[in-house]
């Protein structure tokens, strides 16, 4: 039986990420995946500025290996496209002017493939002094002991940690069997990815593109460059609409790019390559306890995905780094009951609560049409309102914000 302080179930960016910080921290670790990297993950590709900052506070050194590195397109911000067609430019950094040359010169959005972005971290997580990583392990059985948990899995693996990460996404069965959190259709959304070549009119600054179209509401159709001149194309609705309009989304998409009259346009020439493949995404549009006696929650296993622009890869970075910490807090005190670690699901909630919050608003009023094209149209112009939405991006802390009065002031003034 393999000993150990922490194990992380699941090495994609929530997992890698604990690991990560907790080895900076002089935390033995072991992280387990039942898949052998590089392995594919279906995603949207996208990498906000909240990644790269994350990278820096765990390790300045591995932020630096990921800005050198050849896998990933620079991106420099979000263009949202409202049902009536009216678009809104955001950038990655809350000053961003598209006419400045410094500003392109270190940018903190990326598009990557996540097969190349998890085997990266991966390949990280290998470097390291304090962390051992299981491969192709396919984790069975979960038992908790007065001292931790024995945690068994295919090829023989048997281990006891004191304290347990989950980190193996939105269909884990932890999740679902010891934390009692299910799938809400309400809460979830139903993603269809696909992958193009030579599609056209892509943004300049390699912006990622969120259409709204009427069709999708509250969800939205994705065009997100790639490095090797492709895109990664998809759609994502939320289920409880999905279902009620009894929609096949690998239909819709193919509809959207062969159909749409202004779409259509950008794929005359557009390859479909390789298959169109689905996937969930749960979302934090619901407070949950993330946390009980001697475990922790972290990345899509705990519901922490943003509900209206579907940013989830920054926020399992969040979680990790966050689940890291409160692990140094409960070896040093040697607490890890079910009261000690709800500390966790305080920070989490400090840190992303209001961001999630207003998400969720957002996202409910995106389901009309001519609301959202009024609200685009208003926020263009305003200088309050566009931070808003970079703030969903980028590391700005969005609750000082929201929590000065200033703020409204300002917003109603429109400066």
């Amino acid at each position: 039986m393999i000993f150990a302080k922490v194990c992380i179930i699941g090495a994609g960016p929530a997992g890698a990420s604990a690991a990560l910080q907790l080895n900076k921290l002089g935390i033995d670790s072991i992280i387990v995946d039942k898949a052998v990297f590089p392995r594919d993950k279906i995603c949207g590709d996208g990498l906000s500025g909240k990644v790269i900052s994350s990278l820096r506070r765990i390790d300045p050194e591995i932020a630096k290996r990921l800005e050198q590195s050849l896998f990933k397109l620079n991106s420099w911000g979000v263009t949202f496209v409202a049902p009536g067609r009216r678009q809104l430019e955001i950038g990655y950094r809350p000053d961003f002017d598209k006419n400045r040359a410094d500003h392109k010169e270190v940018p903190i959005g990326y598009v990557c493939k996540r097969i190349d972005f998890d085997n990266f971290l991966v390949e990280e997580v290998k470097r390291c002094e304090h962390i051992r990583m299981f491969e192709g392990v396919n984790i069975t059985s979960y038992t908790l002991e007065k001292d931790g948990y024995i945690i068994k899995g295919s090829n023989g693996f048997e281990a006891k940690a004191e304290l347990l990460f989950i980190a193996n996404g939105a269909y884990s069965s932890f999740t679902k069997d010891v934390a009692d959190i299910h799938m809400e259709p309400k809460h979830y959304v139903a993603g269809i990815r696909a992958y193009y070549k030579n599609v056209s009119g892509n943004n300049a600054d390699n912006f990622i593109e969120l259409h709204f179209l009427k069709q999708l509401l509250p969800g939205y159709f994705w065009i997100f460059p790639l490095p090797d001149g492709g895109a990664n194309v998809g759609v994502g609705m939320l289920s409880e609409a999905a279902r009620k309009k009894k929609m096949n989304l690998k239909k819709e998409l193919l509809n959207i790019v062969q159909n749409d009259p202004v779409i259509k346009k950008r794929f005359e020439n557009a390859e479909l390559v390789g298959t169109i493949d689905g996937y969930g995404l749960p979302l934090g549009s619901k407070k949950r306890k993330i946390s009980g006696e001697r475990y922790m929650l972290i990345g899509d296993a705990a519901y922490l995905i943003d509900p209206f622009t579907g940013e989830g890869i920054g926020n399992a970075f969040y979680s990790g780094r966050l689940a890291a910490q409160q692990a140094a807090l409960s070896l040093q005190s040697n607490d890890f009951s079910a009261a000690a670690l709800a500390r966790y699901d305080s920070e989490i909630y400090r840190v992303m609560g209001a961001e999630l919050n207003l998400s969720h608003r957002l996202q409910k009023f995106i389901k009309y049409p001519w609301l959202f094209d009024t609200f685009l149209k208003m926020t263009a112009n305003n200088k309050r309102l566009k931070e808003l939405f970079t703030c969903m991006f980028h590391e700005v802390d969005i609750r000082k914000q929201l929590l000065q009065p200033s703020f409204y002031i300002k917003l109603l003034l429109n400066r």
